[in-house]
């Protein structure tokens, strides 16, 4: 009996060193796992360790209060985790409508990156040593790039028809962009604040100030009061101070002006110079861009935003009959 059970513990320990299963090993193994079920496919634990690797040594590295580091991997984590299930359905898309990519078309998207980063060969294999990547995982990566855009021309950008309404419509809707640069004709009345003036004193005048601009909104000439009550040095001239274009204006008084049309009047202004009120004599524009020099970048705008819309749309589509689980 004694000999038998010798040879069934020895037997034992011997099977589980064997499996790499001592009392030991267990305890201090981390064993892989789903972390979530998409459709047929499975995504591991190690597959999301991997792909959250850098992002954390990063956090690791930038935040030194453990409590946001934790807040922040768990954040990194749930996304990582969406974006590898957005991956699994896109390729699932990919293999149900048999998109295809050959070594050639790998290739030269390859020598089109190289080019483009001025790169040689040996400059992309050091690149790539430094990111921890080999070639083969790069070209791997690249052909499901190829793959995704593929399945995105197919399913998003194929539906997709930018007219020339629309395009019109958005190059009159940004005057900013395309109508030229904004003029403001501007007079003003500035009544100067003494150093050392009291808060009682400050207050006077801008009360001051106050009952001028609610003379001026009952008709009354801005110019023929400036020449009367204004300080400062164009009074003479009906404070009359030029034309600035918008961005040469300080943020107050851009602010100041907004909304405003030719005819109407400021709000009463606390500057470094005193009090101020603006009239807008009148508003002009420089010359903008023609619509024809700039049609295809209107339209490549609206395309690429259309593209991520529906895009997404798409994918939430796919979401919503698709079987997902997630097991945290």
């Amino acid at each position: 009996m004694k000999r038998n059970h010798c040879i069934a513990v020895c037997i034992g320990m011997m099977t589980a060193i064997f499996l790499g299963l001592t009392t030991t090993t267990v305890a201090s193994t981390v064993v892989d796992r789903i972390v979530a079920v998409v459709n047929e496919d499975i995504i591991l634990l190690s597959e999301l360790n991997s792909r959250m690797g850098p992002y954390a040594e990063r956090i690791q590295q930038q935040v030194p209060d453990e409590d946001k580091q934790q807040e922040m991997l768990f954040k990194v984590r749930e996304d990582m985790l969406n974006r590898l299930v957005d991956e699994k359905l896109t390729d699932q898309e990919i293999k149900r409508n048999d998109i295809q990519v050959d070594e050639a078309q790998i290739d030269a998207t390859i020598e089109r990156i190289k080019s483009a980063n001025y790169f040689t060969d040996e400059d992309l294999r050091r690149f790539l040593a430094q990111e921890q990547m080999t070639m083969d995982q790069y070209r791997n990566q690249i052909r499901e790039q190829i793959l995704r855009t593929r399945l995105v021309n197919y399913e998003v950008k194929s539906k997709i028809v930018i007219t020339e309404e629309d395009i019109k419509a958005y190059y009159d809707d940004h005057p900013e962009l395309y109508g030229g640069k904004r003029h403001y004709h501007l007079r003003n009345i500035l009544l100067k604040v003494p150093d050392y003036s009291s808060d009682s004193e400050k207050q006077a005048m801008r009360e001051q100030l106050e009952n001028i601009r609610e003379r001026i909104e009952n008709g009354q000439s801005f110019a023929d009061l400036a020449r009367s009550v204004s300080q400062g040095p164009t009074a003479v001239n009906g404070g009359d101070i030029g034309e600035f274009e918008t961005s040469s204006l300080s943020p107050l008084i851009q602010t100041a002006l907004e909304g405003l049309k030719a005819g109407q009047t400021t709000a009463v202004l606390d500057t470094d110079l005193g009090f101020q009120l603006f009239f807008v004599e009148s508003i002009n524009r420089d010359e903008g861009k023609p619509l024809d020099s700039v049609r295809e970048e209107i339209h490549q705008k609206l395309f690429k935003e259309e593209v991520d819309t529906k895009f997404l749309s798409w994918l939430e589509a796919l979401r919503e009959r698709s079987h997902i689980k997630i097991i945290k």
